[in-house]
């Protein structure tokens, strides 16, 4: 059985904590919160919110990843924190949420924006029932990154390395450009920044409290992936020192980019314009650009969501490797080919998944279950750092969380608020579908267990 080769460096390191991070998210959930709010400075305090919560697990991320620098992530976290039912929870949490619908969404939104450059891919025609050309397509994207990433785990890595670099590149010039046009050739408009719809004075303060910690969910999905490079830690030449780095440079070159981002938004069009829209980026940008300039905008977006789902193809499969390390049961997931170095079990099995899910429902629906699920053990994980503090005082930890223990506090206060009001909000059905998704795992792992000591 091969194993995981180290050929991972600091740069791919960082570049696949930035892809992971900014996916199909950020270029379509501001119309949502435009719609529950109403209000451009509570958007953007999301954003600053979701930037700091995400730090603040990052941090205890780099501390947990250097002291334990193997493949999985949070599976190992929780696995020898909590013992294996929540290692492998996790597991099927990242199998399901974690990776699968990140990627399904990804794939539908670079479908989405694919169509504004393709007229023919606009259209959608049915093909097969309620299957039409836009799932289709993003089936195809996601078994072509499967078959990228199965060739070879090195130049699988050096792919995404480049789509990256094109990704933040087209997105600084994209935050420029708009800030140039809207400040000093009259397009858009910047009183668009401080006006706030009727919609927002319409509502309590117990709606509005309420809004916004539903619409943080969105945030924290649009901000999940700044984890990243710690399932890959196993593959990294120095994990100690370049884990730490990757996880806080990469999470907080991406804070910046999606605040500019969100200010182009509001820049280009008024929230009521935005307020249930999937498609932000074009309508600001066809606002400010025109709609050569849109056209320019919709490359950048497809190129950034393929880079997105292109590093949840490689993190994800580390996390089943890892486990089917641990479970004899599982052991073909552990098995890297010998020629290309690639999980390819692995990679299959995600495929797998995310292409029941890509047929099985719409952006908004995916990314509510999968912010709700991915906070809810993002959460247990960064709890291990305090658990770890007391149970092992001797663990080597090369890195320690600064501002502890405010850092882990402030990110589980913070996540449990939002999650108690997700599951009263509006969208409920996705959070209680995340908990079911949880509670299912638990009886898996019940029957897994006794599958596994019947075996031996």
């Amino acid at each position: 059985m091969a194993t995981l080769s180290k050929h991972v460096r600091f740069r791919s390191a960082a570049a696949l904590v930035v892809a992971n991070i900014i996916g199909a998210g950020i270029f379509t959930t501001t119309g949502f919160q435009a719609s529950a709010l109403g209000h451009p400075g509570w958007i953007l305090a999301l954003w600053v919110v979701g930037g700091v919560l995400a730090l603040c697990g990052a941090l205890c991320y780099a501390e947990l990843g250097a002291a334990m620098p193997e493949a999985g992530g949070e599976y190992v976290y929780l696995r020898k924190t909590y013992g294996p039912a929540f290692g492998f929870m996790s597991m099927i949490v990242s199998l399901t949420a974690g990776f699968s619908a990140a990627i399904a969404s990804a794939s539908k939104a670079f479908v989405l924006y694919l169509g504004q450059l393709v007229p023919s891919v606009a259209e959608n025609p049915r093909l097969l029932g309620n299957i039409g050309l836009h799932d289709v397509i993003a089936c195809g994207v996601v078994w072509a990154l499967i078959a990228i990433h199965g060739m070879s785990a090195r130049r699988g890595v050096w792919f995404n390395d480049l789509v990256t670099l094109f990704k933040v590149i087209g997105i600084v010039a994209i935050i420029i450009a708009g800030i140039v046009v809207a400040s000093m050739m009259g397009r858009g408009d910047v009183g668009n920044l401080t006006h706030v719809a009727d919609t927002y004075h319409a509502l309590s303060l117990m709606e509005k409290l309420s809004a916004f910690a539903t619409s943080l969910v969105f945030v924290m999905f649009c901000y999940s992936g700044w984890n990243a490079s710690a399932y890959i830690a196993s593959e990294m030449k120095d994990p100690q020192r370049d884990l730490p780095r990757s996880l806080l440079i990469g999470t907080g070159l991406v804070v910046v980019l999606y605040l500019g981002l969100n200010v182009v938004y509001l820049l280009g069009a008024p929230v009521e314009q935005l307020a249930g829209q999937a498609e932000v980026g074009l309508i600001s940008g066809r606002a400010l650009f025109g709609q050569s300039g849109a056209s320019m905008v919709s490359v950048v977006l497809c190129v950034s969501i393929l880079a997105s789902a292109s590093a949840m193809t490689i993190a994800g499969p580390r996390v089943y490797f890892a486990f089917g390390s641990d479970v004899k049961f599982f052991d073909w997931l552990a098995k890297a080919d010998k020629r290309s170095g690639a999980p390819k079990a692995a990679l299959v099995l995600q495929g797998f998944v995310t292409t029941i899910i890509i047929l099985s429902g719409g952006i908004a629906a995916i990314q509510q279950y999968a912010g709700f699920t991915l906070s809810l053990f993002a959460a247990l994980a960064v709890s291990c750092v305090i658990v770890l503090r007391y149970k092992s005082p001797d663990l080597k930890r090369p890195f320690k969380a600064w501002g502890y223990p405010v850092t882990p506090l402030l990110f589980l206060i913070l996540s449990a608020w939002m999650m108690v009001f997700a599951l009263l909000g509006e969208r409920w059905f996705q959070a209680v579908l995340g908990l079911a998704t949880v509670g299912i795992s638990g009886l898996a792992f019940l029957i897994v267990r006794k599958l596994s000591r019947r075996s031996s």
